[in-house]
C-alpha cells in the first residue's frame, strides 16, 4: 500500500511544518522545508512506535538533524547578515503581490514533495523491515556523508565571503564543484532511497519514492542554475571566474558539466 493513515499524518505534518511560507513564500522551500523534514521525522518515530528499533531511530534522527541545520542556518544567515538581507532583497521577490490562491497551491506542492522524499524511509519501516540490512548501512553511510558535505560547504562559503565578500568561492571543496552542498543534499536523498529501496512492497510505493527523488534532484539542479545566472551576472567579467567555470563542473563532481544557464525548463 502506497498511502495510510500514518503516510496521510506525515503530509499534514509537512504541511504545518511549511506554513511559515504564508509569511514569505520563499520560506517554503528554505525554511520550511528544513522544518518539515524536521517535523516528519519526529512524527515518524511517533506513528511507528509498535516498530522501534535501533536503525529506526537512527533514520529519523538523521532527517531531524539535517532539517534542523538547515533550517537553524538560514534563519541565522538572514537574521544576523544584513549584507545578506540586502543582497537578497534585489535577488528574490518577497510574494508580496503573489495570489493567495497560487501560494495555497505552492503550499500543497510542497508538501506532497517533502512527503514523497521522505517516504523511503516511512516505507522501510512501515513494511516491518526494522534490521540492520546492507541497504540500511549503505543509504546512512550516504545520508549523513551528504550532511557532513553540506555542512562543511556552508562553512567553507561563510569563511571565504568573510575573507573577501565581493569574490566568487573557488577554494575548498569549490575546488571540486561549484555547488557542493547541492552536491551534499543529492547525496543525502539518494542515501534516503537507498536505505528504503529493498523494503518497498508495492508498484505505488516504487512511484512515489521515484517521485520525491526526481523532485529533490530537479529542485538541485534549478538551483545550480539560478546560482549560476547570479554568479554570471556579479562576477562575468572577471577572467578568474571565467576560467573557473569552464574548468569546475557546477553540481556533479568528474562530470564534465560546466553550465546548466541554457536549460530553461530547470525555471521553477
Amino acid at each position: 500500500m502506497a498511502f495510510s493513515t500514518e503516510f496521510g499524518i506525515l503530509f499534514l505534518v509537512a504541511l504545518l511544518c511549511c506554513v511559515i511560507g504564508f509569511y514569505k513564500y520563499i520560506y517554503f522551500i528554505s525554511i520550511g522545508y528544513g522544518l518539515a523534514i524536521s517535523g516528519q521525522g519526529i512524527a515518524m518515530m511517533i506513528l511507528l512506535r509498535d516498530r522501534l528499533s535501533i536503525p529506526l531511530v537512527i533514520s529519523c534522527l538523521i532527517l531531524i538533524l539535517y532539517g534542523f541545520r538547515l533550517s537553524g542556518f538560514l534563519l541565522y544567515r538572514e537574521v544576523k547578515s544584513s549584507s545578506y538581507r540586502k543582497h537578497m532583497v534585489t535577488e528574490i521577490k518577497d510574494g508580496s503581490g503573489m495570489k493567495i490562491g497560487v501560494k495555497i497551491m505552492l503550499w500543497i506542492f510542497c508538501g506532497i514533495l517533502y512527503l514523497f522524499m521522505i517516504s523511503p524511509v516511512f516505507y522501510r519501516y512501515y513494511n516491518g523491515n526494522t534490521g540492520c540490512t546492507v541497504s540500511f548501512v549503505a543509504g546512512t553511510v550516504l545520508m549523513a556523508g551528504g550532511i557532513l558535505l553540506e555542512s562543511l560547504a556552508d562553512f567553507s562559503k561563510n569563511r571565504q565571503k568573510k575573507v573577501n565578500p565581493k569574490r566568487f568561492c573557488d577554494k575548498g571543496l569549490f575546488r571540486l564543484v561549484r555547488c557542493p552542498n547541492y552536491l551534499g543534499e543529492l547525496i543525502l536523498w539518494t542515501g534516503v532511497l537507498v536505505v528504503g529501496v529493498t523494503s518497498f512492497q508495492s508498484v505505488g510505493q516504487y512511484i512515489v519514492a521515484a517521485l520525491g527523488y526526481v523532485g529533490i534532484v530537479f529542485v538541485m539542479f534549478s538551483g545550480a542554475r539560478r546560482l549560476e545566472v547570479r554568479q554570471n551576472k556579479n562576477y562575468g567579467a572577471d577572467p578568474e571566474y571565467q576560467k573557473y567555470v569552464k574548468t569546475v563542473p557546477i553540481i556533479l563532481p568528474f562530470v564534465p558539466l560546466y553550465s546548466v544557464e541554457k536549460y530553461k525548463f530547470l525555471i521553477l
